[in-house]
């Protein structure tokens, strides 16, 4: 059901607290959902030839360039798309559509509220319960915009593509935030590739090529839409090794390395979920994104304790809709998890 305190005052720092805060430098990041810690050794080749070229603004040829990249990775028109900065740039736009009340569904990704209540913008939180099953019944019908997360962070749950499209009404833009799509094997239940004049969809870069650190992304929506998004932005608003990496990601070649990654990280939460439950974890389904919502008796203890140890997981409280019981972990490969399940027996729940 929708929040009844959208018009109270909010915690800034719980909205603001993401996974880095959790992951010190050379901590085993089971708090980040980055994978990998630097770009593979293409991609940085890629990159690094164009450090000659710094010198001079980022011209036009090499957005439309990113842009074209983009557009023809999911069959959409030139003007369906808009590069940003990382998709938290494109979240901060959202209140440039000027909506009236925005409705988010939570638990998920914070920034597009904060942005949105940092802007005056009424909003109305939509609690789902466990297992987290998308309600488009409990979005207040006067709401027109209505943010949805898919597979949602940090449930890790892929909602239908039909009922997200279910959520569309007259006058209503639904903002779908597919961050971590392309790690699902075959963007199953993207609508990516769905030219709709009231969907935009937000697309992160930085997760599953580790550049976090450039800051890369796109949203594909109607090109009036985009117009209103990009109004009263700066010029130059991406420098040249971004819009590079937006490109190289974009290409066939890379869409299918990303594909394979999605099919590893599908195996490698296959195998861990099990090994988690084995020591006592109770750990949410259904689960098809690259990490994985948990729930111990005392979820701040032993995080801290496992901090001690070396080892970063990521606090659920700072999510609307989870109690102090939950964290989320990052899917990682075998060894890894073997650390983590041997420092979690080691400390005990």
């Amino acid at each position: 059901m929708p929040d009844d305190t959208q018009f109270q005052d909010f915690d800034h720092a719980r909205l603001r607290h993401h996974g880095d805060v959790d992951a010190r430098p050379g901590m085993v990041d089971f708090a980040v959902n980055v994978q990998g810690s630097a770009p593979p050794e293409w991609l940085r080749e890629r990159l690094a030839a164009r450090l000659g070229q710094l010198g001079r603004y980022p011209g036009e040829d090499d957005e439309r360039a990113a842009r074209a990249a983009v557009a023809a990775r999911h069959g959409r028109a030139l003007e369906d798309v808009l590069l940003l900065a990382g998709v938290a740039e494109g979240f901060a736009m959202l209140p440039r559509l000027g909506s009236r009340l925005a409705a988010v569904i939570h638990p998920s990704f914070t920034e597009p509220e904060l942005a949105l209540r940092q802007a005056g913008v009424p909003v109305a939180r939509v609690m789902l319960a466990p297992p987290y099953t998308l309600d488009g019944a409990a979005v207040p019908e006067n709401a027109d915009l209505v943010v949805v997360g898919n597979p949602t962070n940090p449930t890790s749950v892929l909602h239908p593509a039909d009922g997200i499209r279910a959520l569309r009404r007259p006058g209503r833009i639904v903002v779908v935030d597919e961050a971590f799509a392309d790690a699902v094997p075959g963007e199953a239940e993207s609508l990516a590739g769905e030219s709709c004049p009231d969907v935009l969809v937000f697309r992160s870069l930085t997760k599953t090529w580790a550049l976090a650190g450039l800051r890369c992304g796109y949203v594909l929506g109607a090109p009036e839409v985009l117009a209103r998004l990009n109004h009263g932005r700066p010029h130059w608003p991406l420098g040249t090794l971004q819009l590079e990496a937006i490109a190289a990601v974009s290409e066939p070649a890379a869409v299918a390395e990303a594909q394979r990654k999605a099919e590893t990280i599908a195996a490698d939460r296959a195998a861990m979920i099990p090994r988690l439950r084995a020591i006592g974890i109770e750990v949410r389904e259904p689960a098809r994104g690259p990490f994985l919502l948990i729930r111990v008796p005392d979820a701040e203890l032993l995080r801290k304790k496992l901090a001690d140890k070396g080892i970063a997981v990521r606090r659920g409280d700072t999510f609307p809709g989870l109690d102090p019981g939950f964290l989320r972990v990052a899917v990682r490969p075998a060894a890894e998890v073997d650390r983590l399940v041997a420092a979690i027996r080691d400390v005990g729940l």
